[in-house]
């Protein structure tokens, strides 16, 4: 019987969770002032209100404890017995949040520190994300970088990304999309393919040109676009080659094992040492873009805007100027 009563009585009786959303925060926070300070007035003008507010929220902290904390009297306020130990042992708890609460203003306040987690697709990442966290990371050297490399879509919440990068367009109105620059898709191929086949100068002759294509993460090879007298044209060209990484897609056209539609980042360096060239230049999609994204404008860590500003002032052009 003894045991079933004390787990009655224990079940029964309010853990500390519970009573500490029954005792009240601004009871706690005045007795702990006035206990600091010895005095009600000194208390309140140090949280900056009045001293009669200062009483009414020890009162009521009182009343939800049941015990006295303090005693007072005309010349001076001191603790009782039961509020010493109370004092002692909110004390390290006030100091901790007191901490916890300057570390997030330095977070949004003091110079760029703490983690800093990026999302990419696996070759924007290689080819253009690279050099810019190095250059990034020598500026702020208290950032932690963490680097997710995925085509697919990113899940802010659930992979904890504070930012992501994006090409194309966006379509997701739940996220902030800065854009970074323009974005170009040009068809291009190996100066060994051309001297073989030539290049397809129409829409049409596509279709007697060994082409490669790119599988998206949703299984199917995207279309090839382009853009001719102010239409989107889309074209699905039959592919001799298909893979599901760009990088191999950049190797093979390099190869010379066909044509392939490439985005500006992949190709821009290929261009200027002539490994590659490019045809239909005055057709190329011209409404795409690079951007930076991130879930709200509201209470962003200062490393996230340092990060999302040096982006936005860094991102380099990529140019198709040697097609």
């Amino acid at each position: 019987m003894l045991v079933q009563d004390n787990l009655a009585h224990q079940l029964h009786r309010p853990d500390a969770l519970s009573a500490s959303f029954g005792a009240s925060y601004s009871g706690i926070m005045a007795f702990m002032a006035v206990a600091t300070e010895g005095s009600f007035v000194r208390a309140g003008e140090r949280l900056g209100i009045s001293r009669s507010a200062i009483s009414r929220s020890v009162q009521k902290l009182e009343m939800q404890l049941s015990t006295r904390l303090l005693v007072r009297t005309t010349r001076n306020t001191h603790l009782t017995h039961e509020g010493r130990r109370f004092f002692d042992n909110c004390h390290q708890g006030i100091a901790q949040m007191a901490e916890a609460m300057n570390e997030m203003l330095d977070l949004r306040q003091g110079p760029p520190s703490g983690l800093l987690r990026i999302g990419a697709p696996v070759s924007f990442g290689r080819k253009a994300l690279a050099s810019l966290l190095e250059r990034f990371a020598t500026i702020h050297p208290d950032v932690s970088i963490d680097l997710l490399l995925d085509d697919g879509p990113i899940d802010f919440a659930m992979e904890e990304v504070d930012v992501a990068l994006r090409s194309g367009r966006i379509q997701d109105s739940s996220i902030i999309a800065r854009r970074l620059g323009p974005m170009r898709r040009a068809i291009c191929a190996a100066p060994d393919y051309v001297a073989r086949h030539g290049l397809p100068r129409t829409l049409d002759a596509l279709s007697r040109h060994e082409c490669i294509n790119h599988r998206a993460t949703n299984g199917r090879p995207p279309e090839w676009e382009f853009h001719l007298e102010g239409r989107v044209l889309k074209h699905q060209p039959k592919s001799r080659f298909t893979v599901n990484n760009s990088d191999l897609v950049l190797h093979a056209v390099l190869q010379g094992w066909g044509v392939a539609q490439m985005t500006d980042f992949q190709i821009a360096d290929h261009l200027a040492a002539g490994e590659l060239v490019v045809t239909l230049v005055d057709q190329l999609p011209n409404d795409l873009g690079h951007y930076i994204c991130y879930q709200s404008r509201r209470h962003l860590p200062v490393r996230t805007r340092a990060f999302i500003d040096f982006m936005l002032d860094e991102f380099p052009d990529f140019s198709l100027d040697h097609a």
